[in-house]
């Protein structure tokens, strides 16, 4: 077990990693909303079974990326107090993997193939497993777990990246709204059509 005295310049090695992660991961988040707001404009016929399953979860991971980081930079004075505190977000983070992969069995307006369970089920599970693990090494180990909690924090970063731009193509090719043949046209404003006259069978030519 590690000394307080010991606690503080260890986890401070790593504060600028994680106030770079941090900041990546709050602005990233808002990203998700962007990516909401073009499946809203869509024709995208999805209900939230399918945004539970490839959309919600996107927000979470950057959401853990970013706990991860203020854990790792809070004035602990003992590894074990911040071990405990990622241990914990792991372990929620297992448990919401677990409940995503359900999810994305029950949805069915969209058939996931072998990539999709890759990047939206099974990653995210790895990751949120890793980082349990290195938690409860962390008291005893000190120095390795600590870059697996980093590798891990980039890790749910990378992956939710990745999401959201999965996402945003695939509702740009496959779900295009089509164009509206009549926008810009105005049936009453367009001017009487113009006809012939109809021909007078007795009219000589060059009669007027």
């Amino acid at each position: 077990m590690l000394t307080e005295e010991a606690a503080g310049p260890l986890l401070a090695q790593w504060q600028n990693f994680y106030v770079i992660a941090g900041s990546s991961a709050g602005a990233l988040t808002g990203l998700q909303f962007v990516v909401m707001a073009l499946i809203a404009d869509s024709e995208l016929t999805s209900g939230m079974p399918e945004v539970r399953a490839f959309g919600t979860p996107t927000v979470v991971h950057f959401c853990a990326a970013l706990l991860i980081s203020a854990i790792s930079c809070a004035p602990w004075q003992t590894l074990a107090a911040a071990a405990i505190a990622l241990g914990v977000c792991g372990a929620a983070g297992l448990v919401y993997a677990i409940f995503v992969i359900k999810h994305a069995v029950r949805q069915t307006g969209y058939k996931p193939d072998a990539e999709d369970w890759f990047w939206y089920s099974g990653l995210p599970l790895l990751a949120y497993a890793a980082l349990t693990a290195a938690a409860i090494l962390l008291p005893r180990d000190r120095a390795w777990p600590l870059f697996v909690v980093a590798a891990t924090t980039l890790l749910l970063l990378f992956d939710g990246i990745h999401n959201a731009w999965d996402t945003v193509t695939y509702v740009a090719v496959n779900h295009k709204r089509p164009p509206n043949k009549s926008a810009g046209e105005n049936p009453q404003e367009k001017g009487p059509e113009k006809k012939n006259p109809p021909l007078d069978p007795n009219r000589q030519p060059g009669q007027h």
